[in-house]
């Protein structure tokens, strides 16, 4: 009873969708120990569980031909017959790469033809290494799209017989199927517009070499003094940006003014002196400087007391420039959190969170554990 079909499976090529597999495999795998065990009583929900427990994929092993538990999981899911959405997201899913080879292993045994060129081309580009049992036991190393490329262009896969499919020449020539686009493509016509970029320049500068090469010596001392001034002006540049940033600074801000001021007490000193010497030579008496000395020692001190009033007008600053950004910064507002659905995806183990969305994507619940 355990090992009969599904009344509301429907027939595949024909015949029962078990028949699919020969007979003498078909009985050992009812006589095997997973079947008997893991696979009794699974339905399309607890199926996903099992799927995502493998690690190898292979046929049958061993001198007695023990079946793998990858067969034996295709052959439960041709016993049950699950919807056809739920074998393409097997074959959509990322996260599993035996998953997706069950599920396209599933659809190569029952799917048309155009189902299996749609949905299995795609996964060529797929390179993960996945683990393979041979017939003598032992484990060898190949890829998701090897496999894939065995189901699409052989007979024989896993010591099953595959149905036959059209080749894709005949569907395309029908018109049911389009032309398939390689996904290399985009990096081919990358290519050829890099290396047609690269010859534009190459012939452009060929130009340029020949039209310089063509050009007088009187021209070319020009070019070169013309290259020079530029250089000069660059240098004028860079000292002008220095003596403004020295400026911004300060420093070259105290400097001018201290220069401005020797300037002018030395201008009005020359002047009272020349003042005097005419003076004494109309036959007046010497003048005092006693004025002129005054107005600068007023100077002096008007600029000292400048002086220390912007020093201390830098000293507050900067005491209290970080209180103001402390007062300035406000505390930030606090969002409100939003209540998260309890879907399962953001599970602290990843194998369940990934197990999760998968059952999500076939409407099934999350996992508790």
């Amino acid at each position: 009873m355990a090992n009969r079909t599904d009344p509301s499976a429907k027939n595949i090529h024909g015949t029962n969708p078990q028949n699919l597999v020969e007979k003498i495999l078909r009985s050992k795998i009812y006589q095997n120990t997973f079947w008997k065990e893991q696979c009794f009583g699974l339905t399309a929900e607890t199926l996903v569980d099992k799927a995502m427990e493998l690690d190898h994929v292979g046929g049958t092993h061993g001198g007695n031909r023990k079946p793998t538990p990858f067969i034996c999981l295709v052959m439960k899911m041709l016993q049950i017959q699950p919807d056809k959405e739920i074998v393409v997201e097997f074959i959509k899913n990322e996260d599993y790469k035996y998953v997706r080879v069950l599920g396209a292993f599933y659809l190569r045994l029952t799917g048309t033809d155009i189902d299996v060129y749609r949905y299995l081309e795609p996964l060529y580009n797929d390179y993960r290494k996945i683990r393979r049992k041979n017939g003598d036991g032992q484990f060898t190393l190949t890829h998701v799209d090897e496999v894939i490329d065995e189901l699409l262009t052989k007979d024989y896969s896993c010591d099953i017989a595959l149905p036959r499919i059209k080749k894709r020449l005949t569907i395309e020539a029908i018109g049911t199927l389009e032309p398939r686009k390689s996904a290399l493509e985009d990096d081919f016509e990358e290519e050829e517009e890099k290396d047609e970029d690269e010859q534009l320049m190459e012939t452009d500068g060929g130009h340029e070499k020949d039209y310089y090469r063509e050009q007088s010596p009187a021209r070319e001392r020009g070019r070169d003094r013309k290259r020079d001034s530029h250089r000069h002006r660059d240098r004028d540049i860079d000292r002008e940006y220095e003596r403004d940033y020295d400026r911004d600074r300060g420093r070259g801000r105290d400097r001018d003014r201290e220069r401005d001021r020797d300037r002018y007490r030395d201008r009005d000193y020359g002047r009272d002196r020349e003042r005097d010497r005419r003076d004494r030579d109309r036959g007046g008496r010497r003048r005092s400087y006693s004025r002129s000395r005054s107005r600068s020692r007023e100077r002096d001190r008007k600029d000292r007391d400048y002086d220390e009033e912007r020093r201390r007008r830098r000293a507050r600053d900067s005491s209290a420039s970080p209180r103001r950004g402390a007062e300035d910064e406000k505390p930030p507002k606090k969002k409100k959190e939003k209540e998260k659905k309890d879907d399962g995806f953001d599970h602290p183990d990843p194998e369940i969170a990934a197990a999760n969305r998968l059952r999500a994507s076939i409407g099934l619940g999350p996992l508790r554990t």
